[in-house]
């Protein structure tokens, strides 16, 4: 894979091992859209439009997740809560990091 260059905020964790759990480091986001995104921007390479960072968590968000109506402008209010988990399963949210990319400083 060709370097490629991506800009992460100073404050987001450090990038963990692929296989450990998700910190919200924004790496795999800012790299590449995951397939719920593709549907909803298509676009294919990052960084995802939907990808939020959060100042008081001190870590990224998906926005597809976190304010699905925000993206999705059709979604009723009380379509919210089923979205958040059909779009959860559909990405994978919460599985561990399936990142495998080399990040330097």
């Amino acid at each position: 894979m060709p370097a490629q260059t991506i800009h992460i905020h100073y404050e987001a964790p450090a990038k963990p091992p692929e296989g450990e759990p998700c910190n919200g480091c924004g790496v795999c986001c800012l790299l590449e859209t995951c397939p719920l995104a593709r549907l909803r921007f298509l676009q294919t390479k990052g960084p995802c439009p939907a990808l939020a960072w959060s100042a008081s968590e001190k870590r990224y968000l998906c926005g597809l997740l976190v304010n699905p109506e925000k993206h999705f402008g059709w979604l009723p209010a009380s379509g919210n809560k089923i979205a958040r988990r059909l779009f959860s399963r559909w990405i994978s949210a919460g599985q561990g990091c399936d990142c495998n990319a080399d990040v330097q400083s």
